[in-house]
């Protein structure tokens, strides 16, 4: 196939600095937990969506999203509503409602709002930010951006749906929780 003269290395590079930084990092352990005991096509595109909306903004408006953000605020809310999450699902009696969402809009929605406020402020984000800037080809680093999300989704939702879900429930509410509180915790102090 002739690509004619498309600069693949704006892609190229944006697929690869997202993908490292962003392998096993807490986005892709939330991806994980939710797709244990909810629907995996509403996990999937909660969470694409939440990428897309949140690194398609900032390679297209740049720095000044960030300046229109503060960041202490953004990571001071995600952290309680993640601790929040992770209290509620560890103290709430009927385990199905949490751990076992079939509904698949509930679903969409909780991961969206999670996948968003932890991106927001992110080092993808800002690595979205500046390989824009430096390449001046926004639409090809959203296009590596939002291939390495793919991917790592992907893993993610599959990892949740194929083997977290031998593991027993009680075991999954603990881990989950915890998992939760602790990122959580780590998002308030950004540690």
């Amino acid at each position: 196939m002739f690509m004619g003269n498309v600069d693949l290395i704006p892609l190229f590079a944006s697929f690869s600095v997202v993908f490292l930084a962003e392998l096993g990092d807490k986005t892709q352990i939330c991806t994980i937990i939710l797709s244990s005991r909810s629907s995996v096509f509403s996990i999937f595109l909660g969470a694409m969506s939440a990428f897309f909306i949140v690194n398609g903004l900032s390679v297209l408006l740049g720095r000044e999203l960030l300046n229109f953000l503060p960041q202490t605020i953004i990571s001071l809310a995600a952290g309680l509503i993640f601790i929040l999450f992770g209290l509620i699902s560890l103290l709430h009696k009927d385990r199905k409602t949490i751990f076992r969402n079939t509904n698949i809009k509930s679903s969409f929605i909780k991961t969206f709002l999670l996948i968003s406020l932890m991106e927001l402020g992110d080092k993808t984000q800002i690595a979205s930010i500046l390989l824009a800037a430096q390449f001046g080809d926004p639409l090809m680093v959203l296009a590596g951006v939002m291939l390495a999300f793919s991917v790592l989704t992907g893993i993610g939702v599959f990892l949740g749906c194929k083997i977290l879900r031998f593991i027993p429930e009680r075991y999954l509410k603990v881990g989950s929780s915890a998992v939760f509180i602790i990122l959580g915790i780590l998002l308030i102090f950004k540690l």
